[in-house]
C-alpha cells in the first residue's frame, strides 16, 4: 500500500466563496500514481468546509441562501459575546458541512458522478489564504 501526501493552496475572496477544486484533486490523484484506493481532502481550520455539489450558478446561489437561512448571522450567538471576530455563524456552518471528504479512487481517477464536483466553502467573515491537506491511500 502506498500513501501520497500533498496540499492544495489558494486564496478566497469573501464569506460564502465557493471554490471548485475538482481539477486540482484529479491532478493530485494523477501525480500520486495510485490507481485504486481513496483520497481524503481535509481543511485545517474551523471556518472552512469541503463538500460536493453540482457547480452551476443557480445551485451555488441556492446553497448560499440555504446556509444563510439555516444558520443566520446574529450578534447574540454565545461565541460572538466572548469573541470580537463576530463569526459564530461561520463556525456553526463549517461544523454542519464538515472539514473533510473521502472519495474512492478507481482506475487512477476520483469516482464522482457526472454532475458532481468537489468544492471548498469559505465560511469565515473575511478573505483567507487556505491550505487543504491531501492524503491518497491505495495501490
Amino acid at each position: 500500500m502506498k500513501i501520497f501526501k500533498d496540499k492544495i493552496e489558494f486564496s478566497t475572496k469573501r464569506e460564502l466563496d465557493i471554490v471548485d477544486i475538482t481539477d486540482k484533486v484529479r491532478e493530485r490523484v494523477s501525480i500520486s500514481g495510485i490507481k485504486e484506493g481513496i483520497i481524503n481532502i481535509f481543511v485545517p481550520g474551523a471556518t472552512g468546509a469541503i463538500t460536493t455539489i453540482e457547480y452551476e450558478p443557480g445551485l451555488i446561489s441556492d446553497f448560499k441562501e440555504i446556509l444563510k437561512e439555516l444558520i443566520p448571522e446574529r450578534e447574540s450567538w454565545k461565541h460572538n459575546l466572548s469573541h470580537s471576530d463576530m463569526n459564530a455563524h461561520s463556525h456553526l456552518r463549517a461544523s454542519i458541512i464538515g472539514p473533510s471528504l473521502t472519495v474512492p479512487v478507481e482506475d487512477g481517477r476520483p469516482v464522482l458522478g457526472i454532475w458532481q464536483q468537489i468544492v471548498f466553502v469559505e465560511l469565515d467573515v473575511r478573505a483567507r489564504r487556505r491550505r487543504l491537506e491531501i492524503r491518497i491511500i491505495g495501490e
